[in-house]
């Protein structure tokens, strides 16, 4: 695994967590722009259809404050990088 990637934060790690970076064997997307922009989401086992369409994340940090959602998906940077798409309540 790329040392680079390493020491990325994985969507959803606990802020305490030791080692909120990423697993080996594991499947990542690099979520670019909007509130999560620099972490990385795990899509380990996530299907080609679902990696198609992207995904909607909770997040206290978008438009929307607490129980908002985030929106990322597939752009033309490629397929490891997903791109904010907006944000909904």
């Amino acid at each position: 695994m790329d040392e680079l990637l390493r020491r990325r934060r994985v969507y959803g790690a606990d802020h305490d967590d030791p080692d909120p970076g990423p697993r080996p064997g594991h499947v990542y997307r690099e979520l670019v722009a909007g509130p999560l922009d620099g972490l990385l989401l795990d899509v380990t086992g996530w299907s080609d259809r679902r990696l198609r369409e992207g995904a909607v994340l909770d997040t206290e940090i978008g438009s929307y404050g607490p129980g908002g959602h985030t929106l990322y998906g597939p752009g033309p940077a490629g397929q490891d990088r997903w791109e904010w798409q907006g944000d909904t309540p």
